[in-house]
C-alpha cells in the first residue's frame, strides 16, 4: 500500500516542479517582450560627434516631418561693435550754460548801445561848450567803458562755450547746441538717445553708414542714425568711436550697454532659416537639416542676423539644404529622449 502510495505521489511532485520551472521560464520570456515593448528602440546614432536621427518614410508621414529648400538671401555684411547709451547731463548743462551766456551777451550789447549814445551826446555837448560839466561828461564815458567791457566779457564766455561744445561733443552736435537745433533739442527732451559706438581695436571701417541698427534685447532690432565721429573712445575698449542716436522707442536707457551691427557696404551669400524651423535649446537656436532620406542632424543657428519675415539669415549653410519646418520640436525630442534611454540602461 505505501509503495502504491509513493509510485503515485513522486511523479505528481516531479510534475509539479517541471510545470513551475516552464510558468518560470514562460513569465520571464514575456517580461522580456514587455520590456521591449516599452522601449521603443532607439533611432539615433552618432557620427563625427554630432546626433543623427533615423526617421523612415512613413514616419516621416504619419508625424507631418516636412522640409523645405533653402533659398539664397543675399544681405549686407555688417561690422559688430559695441554700444553705450551716454547720461547727456553734461551737454545739457552745456546748453543752459551757453543760453545764459547768450542772453548775457545780448543785454551786455543792449546796455552798451544806450550808455554809447549817452557819451557821444555828452560828448558833443562838452565840446560845443554846451550845458554840461566835465564831471558829467567824465561819468558818461566812464558808464560806456564798463558797458562795453562787459560786452567783451560775454563774448569771451560765449566763444569758450562754443569751443568747449565742439571739443566735447565734435562739431555736429556742437553746432546743433549753437544753434539750438532739432537734434540737441530732441537730445535734451529725451526723445532721442546718444549712443557712443566703438569699434574692436583691431576693426576699421571705410566710412560709417548713415544708419546702422542695435540689438536692445531677445533678438529684436532698433535703426541708429550717425552724427559724427566721437570726440574720444571708450577707455575699455580702445577702438575707433562713433556718435550714433538712437530714438527713445527702441527701449534704450542711458547707461545701457547694446550690440551694434554697422554694415560694411559689401553684399555676401546667406541663406533664411524661417521661425518655425527654430528649435531652442540652452539659450541657443537651432535647426534640423535632412542629411539623407530618412535622417536628420541637428545644426545650429546664428542669430546675429534676423530676417525681415522672421528666423534669421545665416551664411554657413549651403543653397537648397533641406530644413525640417515641420516637426522640428518633435526630433528634438527624439534625440534626447534616446539620450535618456541610453543613460537609464
Amino acid at each position: 500500500m505505501r509503495i502504491l502510495a509513493a509510485a503515485v505521489i513522486i511523479p505528481a511532485i516531479a510534475g509539479a516542479v517541471a510545470w513551475g520551472f516552464i510558468e518560470s521560464r514562460q513569465g520571464r520570456e514575456v517580461e522580456t517582450k514587455r520590456e521591449r515593448a516599452v522601449k521603443a528602440p532607439l533611432r539615433v546614432s552618432n557620427a563625427n560627434g554630432a546626433a543623427v536621427i533615423k526617421v523612415d518614410a512613413e514616419e516621416q508621414e504619419r508625424n507631418g516631418i516636412q522640409t523645405t529648400a533653402l533659398l539664397p538671401a543675399p544681405y549686407q555684411e555688417e561690422v559688430r561693435a559695441y554700444g553705450m547709451v551716454l547720461d547727456l547731463a553734461r551737454l545739457t548743462d552745456l546748453s543752459n550754460n551757453y543760453a545764459n551766456a547768450k542772453s548775457q551777451l545780448e543785454t551786455a550789447q543792449a546796455k552798451v548801445a544806450a550808455s554809447k549814445a549817452a557819451f557821444e551826446r555828452a560828448q558833443n555837448f562838452y565840446k560845443d561848450g554846451k550845458t554840461i560839466s566835465l564831471a558829467q561828461f567824465q561819468a558818461a564815458e566812464a558808464a560806456f567803458r564798463v558797458d562795453d567791457a562787459a560786452v567783451g566779457a560775454a563774448q569771451s564766455r560765449v566763444r569758450t562755450l562754443r569751443a568747449t561744445a565742439e571739443q566735447e561733443w565734435g562739431p555736429a552736435l556742437g553746432k546743433s547746441l549753437i544753434d539750438g537745433s532739432r537734434i540737441v533739442t530732441r537730445l535734451i527732451e529725451r526723445q532721442d538717445f546718444l549712443l557712443q559706438v566703438t569699434l574692436p581695436p583691431s576693426v576699421s571701417i571705410p566710412t560709417p553708414p548713415v544708419t546702422a541698427s542695435i540689438e536692445t534685447g531677445k533678438g529684436e532690432r532698433a535703426a541708429i542714425t550717425f552724427i559724427s565721429p566721437a570726440t574720444r573712445t571708450d577707455p575699455k575698449i580702445q577702438g575707433i568711436s562713433f556718435f550714433y542716436i538712437a530714438s527713445a522707442e527702441s527701449g534704450v536707457l542711458p547707461g545701457m550697454n547694446v550690440l551694434a551691427l554697422l554694415p560694411t557696404g559689401t553684399t555676401v551669400g546667406g541663406v533664411t532659416v524661417s521661425a518655425p524651423a527654430i528649435v531652442w535649446w540652452q539659450d541657443r537656436a537651432w535647426a534640423y537639416r535632412r542629411a539623407g532620406p530618412n535622417t536628420f542632424t541637428r545644426t545650429e543657428i546664428s542669430t546675429s542676423l534676423p530676417a525681415p519675415g522672421g528666423g534669421y539669415i545665416v551664411k554657413d549653410l549651403p543653397t537648397n539644404s533641406e530644413i525640417v519646418t515641420q516637426g522640428a520640436q518633435l526630433l528634438l525630442s527624439e534625440e534626447f529622449r534616446a539620450q535618456i534611454q541610453v543613460g537609464g540602461d
